[in-house]
Formats: C-alpha cells, structure tokens, sequence
C-alpha cells in the first residue's frame, strides 16, 4: 500500500528506486585494560589510525573540489584535534586500548558539544563520523559509508557525512533521504552541488525497509513508500516538464516583463567555477575564502598564495561580478593561528570580522591579495565582510579596504538581526548588502542550522525572516544602493520569486540551482512577485508563507 512521508525538500529533483541504508562502523569497542607496558604501544596505534583517517579525508576533499574540500579538510583538523589526542593518550595510560580510549574521548566531547546549545552542537555529526573511521580502522572492520550496489538505489541514512555525501556517485545514487539534517546543513548543500534529490528531517526514515522501493520529491519533501504507477506517472511527468522549462529559458535572470535579477553562483574555489559557467551564471555572488586557510590551521596562506588562488576565479567571469567574502573563521571553521580555544560560547563570539579585526595583518594580507588578484581584468570585484553588526563593523571594515589600496566595492553581510534592523546606518559606511540567510535565521530564532530537531525554525519561508529582508532591501533601496540574497534561501525557485518581489537585487546559489531560478523567475511579472511576497509575509508560518505566495502565483 502506497504511504507518503513529509520531510524537508533540499535539492530538486524526482528519484524513483529501491532503499539502500549507510553502512556503520562498530560503534563501540570491548572495553578491556591493557597492561602498563603496552600504553605506549596503542598510543601509538591511535596516532597512526588518526593520521591515516585525517589523510583520507584530505584526500576525499580533493577528488571531491569545491565546497566539499573544504568541508572535509575541516574535519580532518578535527580528527587530529590536540586536546582529544591529549586525552586518548590519558585514557590509554590509565588502561584502555587504543579503540576504546578514542571512543571515550570522542564521547565526551560529544557530550560537551550537544549539551552547550552552541553553534558547533551542530557539529555532531562529522565528529562521530570522524570516530568511527578512526575506530574502524583501529579494529580492522570496514568504514562507515555508501553501500556497495550494481543497481541504481536511494540511499537512506540518520545522517550523511560530508566524506560520504562529497563523493557521491549520482549515477548510482538516484537521491537521498536523511533522519536528521536540515535545509542548510552541509548535506544539504553539497547535495544541492551534486544535483542529487534529497530530502532530510524525515521522521521515520532510519525504518524504511531495506530494498523498499521509493519516489523522492526533493523539491517538495515528499517521500513515497512503494508509490502506485499512478504516483510514478505524475512524479516523472512533473520532472519532465522542469527539465523542459529549463531548457527553454536562457541568458540573464529577469522577470516576464522584463525586470533584471542577476543570478551569480555560489563557489568555494576555483574548482567550482566551470560548473557555474556552464550553468549561466552572470557572475558569483559569494566567493567563500574558507578553502585556503584550512589547507593548515597553523598558518596563514601567503599573499602569493592567495593571489593565484583569487586570480583563477576573478578571471573565469572578465565581464561579471564577482564578490568575495573575507575569511569567516571561528564557530565551527576554527584555525589554530586564529580562533580562541577557550571560548564558552563560539557562535556569539570571535567570529567572521571579529576575528579579522582582532587580527589586522591576515585581513592585510588577504585585501592586498585581491587588490593584485584583479589587477588588469575588467572584472566587477566587490568585497564584503560577515558578520557585521553594526555600522562601527561597516566603517572599520571599509577603512581596512582603501588602507590596502583596494579597487572595489566594499560591503556587508546581513547575516545578525542587527544588521537588517540597522540597515541604512550601515550602508552609509559600504555600497551594497548580502543577506547570508543561513545565519540570519539561525541568529533569529536561536535555531542551529545543523540540528533537525530545530529544521522548521530555519526554514528560510519563515516569516519573521522575510521581514527581515524586506527591511535591508528597503534601506538599500532608499540609499540607492543593492542588497542581494547569496544564502541558500536563493535555491528555492518560488523563494527566489519572493525575494525579488521583496526588492533583493541579485540572486546566488549554488551552480545546480541556477537553471531552476531563472526558468521560474521568467514566468511570472515583477508585480506577481510583489503580490507573492506580501502574501507571503501576512503569514504566520513558514508552510502558510509558502502555500499563500504558490496561490497567488498560480492564480488561486
């Protein structure tokens, strides 16, 4: 019998096949005592199990590219993180093995992270990814992963790590399904990258039957357990007929009637510009920089470095616009050379531009790297900075800017609810906003973007959140100046109609996304799109705010 379950849609798309569950390591060892003599012995066996495991994940960050590099040299740094090897190395010396001290350390880490209610409690999940590859590999059973399968299958799991999700092969991996995660957890975003339906926060999901034949909506979270030819039928021929919108429309983003709304992509380095090029993107919207400085969380990237790095990207659009976000470090993307170790509470700490002013010589650096970076190239540079709070964060930001000598345009990130109350007294001091969604909504309603039990507080249809960029586009517009939307709220096609009819300038997502904005976008006028929004915001929940701009949309 036919059944539906409703969890969150991350990535478009229809995938239609058989149930196949993420393999897990053994969770957790024998616990045996080990004789004195021996402490030294499995020490140094979980060094040599931590090493390889950080190695790995590098070297999957690699073949992987872009945002998943990244993320998987983040977790790498946290496998060799030194406070738990310190205590591996106690708990080994006072009887454990090798497994089993890792496997106690890692717990209690664990159990520290989950009961702060941090932003990094959202990093749950690549942690006890990281411990169970290092413990499978201590008791020479197979890692965790993707399963093996000659047939294409949907592969269902609690949880996705970014070492599982970066080398997903989408010939084989129809879509996915997750327990846990949310709109913007990076399973999420990487699926979103890869082109692959996804669908997380699904209730229930851990109990589908293994072989259990499925349809996975990722554009509206529905999932089908044994769907009839019926369900089949509508699935594919709604798929068919996005696939020919898509391929019907092309060239700049803009309304029926002609109003312009750029859409640039979303890119973590230059291994993600070719996709954004050949999906028609008019430029990048949010050049994360991230992917440098975590090659080795000891030490800063040269400006040499830097500049070749930002010179490859600056030149792959010689007629667009390109802006780059300075180095947001802190929170869950800690580097050794910069972010405190003894901080209470990271997320409301020393983060973004924080860290950067705490540290001029690394903002220096990086704002003379671009300078050079786009020296001779007609490219449109804008330069922008997270995590500002006020105008004081504006103005020492744009100072920094033209004290290196910096041939752009500088702005802000709206990503604190301050920024967006305050919108117009930051733009005295920087000529354009971008409205970093994902945080915003996690700073607004006190809901981690990692955790699913918190998924409808971050999603980006909430009410309160459009408000909030209504409020910056307004202030933007008053002062003649552009606020775009470079969050992942800008995927979500009927969103991105939202956006614009809310007054945001300029769309970016990641590459996948592009062709499914546009060809939406040019089906509906600028002033359907004001009605949409304002509908939208007369809401008081995100499923209402969705349901009230798809009536008006579609002429209900």
């Amino acid at each position: 019998m036919e059944t539906t379950l409703r969890g969150v849609g991350v990535s478009h798309g229809v995938a239609i096949g058989e149930v196949r569950h993420m393999g897990t390591a053994v969770l957790e060892p024998p616990a045996k005592q080990i004789a004195a003599e021996e402490a030294e012995r499995e020490q140094a066996r979980a060094r040599q199990a931590v090493d390889a495991v950080a190695a790995d994940l590098v070297a999957r960050g690699n073949l992987a590219g872009g945002e998943a590099q990244a993320v998987l040299e983040a977790q790498s740094l946290m496998a060799q993180d030194p406070e738990l090897m310190a205590d591996v190395d106690r708990r080994i010396n006072g009887g454990s093995t090798a497994e089993r001290a890792v496997y106690d350390a890692f717990a209690a880490y664990r159990e520290l992270l989950a009961a702060a209610g941090e932003y990094l409690a959202g990093r749950v999940a690549d942690l006890d990814d990281v411990r169970n590859r290092i413990v499978a590999r201590l008791l020479g059973v197979p890692m965790p992963g993707v399963p093996d399968s000659d047939e294409p299958y949907v592969l269902v799991a609690r949880d996705l790590a970014p070492a599982d999700t970066a080398l997903l092969d989408p010939a084989l991996v129809l879509g996915f399904v997750t327990e846990e995660g949310g709109p913007t957890s990076h399973s999420a975003i990487l699926a979103r990258a890869l082109g692959v339906p996804a669908v997380v926060a699904l209730p229930g999901a851990g109990d589908l039957a293994e072989g259990a034949l499925v349809a996975v909506d990722g554009s509206t979270g529905d999932v089908f357990v044994n769907p009839g030819e019926e369900t089949k039928t509508r699935l594919k021929a709604a798929a068919a007929a996005r696939v020919a919108a898509l391929s019907s429309v092309s060239g700049p983003g803009a309304t029926a009637d002609g109003h312009k709304v750029p859409l640039l992509a979303n890119v973590g380095g230059p291994a993600d510009v070719p996709a954004a090029v050949e999906a028609g993107a008019e430029g990048v919207g949010l050049f994360r920089t991230e992917f440098l400085f975590l090659d080795d969380s000891k030490n800063a990237p040269t400006e040499k470095k830097q500049v070749e790095a930002y010179r490859q990207v600056l030149e792959a659009f010689p007629e667009g616009r390109v802006v780059v976000r300075v180095l947001d470090a802190g929170a869950d993307k800690p580097l050794d050379f910069l972010t405190p170790a003894d901080e209470p509470n990271p997320a409301l700490g020393v983060r973004g531009l924080r860290t950067l002013l705490d540290h001029p010589e690394i903002l220096r650096t990086q704002l003379t790297a671009l300078a050079k970076a786009a020296e001779g190239l007609p490219v449109r540079l804008e330069v922008m900075a997270p995590m500002v709070a006020d105008r004081a964060d504006a103005k020492a930001f744009a100072d920094a800017c033209r004290e290196a000598g910096l041939n752009a345009k500088y702005g802000a990130m709206v990503e604190i609810p301050s920024a967006a109350l305050r919108a117009r007294s930051i733009l005295a001091e920087v000529e354009f906003l971008s409205l970093g969604t994902n945080d915003l909504a996690q700073y607004t309603f006190a809901a981690d973007r990692q955790v699913g039990a918190v998924s409808r507080l971050q999603d980006p249809w909430q009410p309160a959140l459009l408000d909030l960029v209504a409020l910056s586009a307004e202030a933007a517009k008053a002062e003649g100046k552009s606020c775009g939307v470079c969050g992942e709220a800008a995927s979500d096609p009927l969103l991105a109609c939202v956006l614009t009819g809310l007054g945001v300038t300029s769309l970016s997502m990641g590459a996948a996304s592009i062709p499914y904005v546009r060809a939406t976008l040019a089906q509906y006028t600028l002033e359907q799109c004001e009605r949409a929004a304002a509908a939208a915001r007369a809401t008081d929940s995100a499923d209402e705010a969705r349901a009230a701009a798809q009536a008006v949309l579609s002429g209900e």
